[in-house]
C-alpha cells in the first residue's frame, strides 16, 4: 500500500523500519573505559597497601577495541608478577562485560612499592 501525501496527492514512498542495531553510532569517551579500567584494577588488588594511591587508568579507544595502561601501587614483599597478572585479567573481562569491547593489550605500570611494616615496629614519627 503507498501512502499518499494529502498537501499535494502525491504518492509518497513506505516508510522502511531500520533494525535498532542500525539506526546509528554509540562513542564511548576514552575516559569512560578508564575509569571503568581504575575500577577493575582496584577489585583486583583489594585491599590497597596503606598510604597507597587508588590505580589510575589511561586508555586509548579505537573502533571497538580498546588498549589500556593501569599505572598502580603495591605491596612489598609479595608476587607482584601474580598481582599484575590479576588485575590484567580483571580489567580485561570487566571492560568486555560492561562496555562490549575488546582489550588486547593491557599495560601494567608499578609506580611505587609500599614495604610492609615489620612487626613490633613503632608506627607514627619516633621524636
Amino acid at each position: 500500500m503507498t501512502a499518499v501525501n494529502a498537501e499535494t496527492g502525491t504518492a509518497r514512498p513506505p516508510l522502511t523500519v531500520v533494525p535498532p542495531g542500525e539506526r546509528g553510532a554509540l562513542r564511548i569517551a576514552d575516559r569512560v573505559v578508564a575509569k571503568i579500567a581504575a575500577q577493575a584494577a582496584r577489585e583486583a588488588l583489594a585491599p590497597l597497601p596503606a598510604g597507597a594511591s587508588a590505580p589510575h587508568a589511561t586508555v586509548v579507544v579505537h573502533h571497538d577495541s580498546a588498549r589500556v595502561r593501569v599505572h598502580l601501587e603495591l605491596g612489598y614483599p609479595g608476587d607482584i608478577g601474580a598481582r599484575c597478572a590479576a588485575v590484567r585479567r580483571r580489567v580485561v573481562e570487566r571492560v568486555d562485560a560492561l562496555l562490549n569491547l575488546r582489550v588486547p593489550e593491557v599495560a601494567v605500570q608499578v609506580d611505587r612499592l609500599h614495604p610492609a611494616p615489620a612487626p613490633g615496629a613503632p608506627r607514627g614519627r619516633i621524636a
